[in-house]
């Protein structure tokens, strides 16, 4: 009788590792890589699109001692962004200088409307690896 009642527990154990081995177990193949998203214009918004989410994004163009142009902007054309003496620089998370942009760098720029007007000017120029999403 204890023979076949440890029998029988043994067949259950196994039975039951055998159905959570099962379970955990994928149902479906995995796809070997996920697709990338299509917004190669607006960059890659999942790592970093809540930090600079009220940021226009863009490629400067062109800088001028009061203006930058970007490029690749969610307007579809180049924008002129003004900027004062109160802008902000930031570059790899530290604290930069209007100097050291430089054509084709991709830049946050977090900007405020003129009262009169469409103008922009720009309150804080995000640039370097945190800007393209490496930090």
């Amino acid at each position: 009788m204890r023979k076949m009642v440890f029998m029988l527990g043994a067949v259950l154990a196994m039975e039951l590792a055998g159905m959570t081995a099962c379970a955990q177990g994928p149902s479906s193949p995995r796809p070997t890589s996920p697709e990338m998203p299509d917004n190669a214009r607006y960059g890659n918004p999942n790592a970093y699109a809540r930090k600079y989410q009220d940021y226009l994004y863009g490629v400067i163009t062109k800088i001028t001692p009061v203006a930058i142009v970007l490029d690749k902007t969610k307007f579809g054309v180049p924008k002129t962004i003004e900027i004062t003496h109160k802008t902000k620089y930031v570059r790899n998370g530290k604290r930069g200088s209007e100097s050291q942009l430089k054509r084709g760098d991709m830049v946050y720029i977090q900007v405020k409307k003129m009262k009169k007007g469409d103008a922009l000017w720009a309150k804080r120029v995000v640039s370097g690896m945190w800007a393209a999403g490496g930090g």
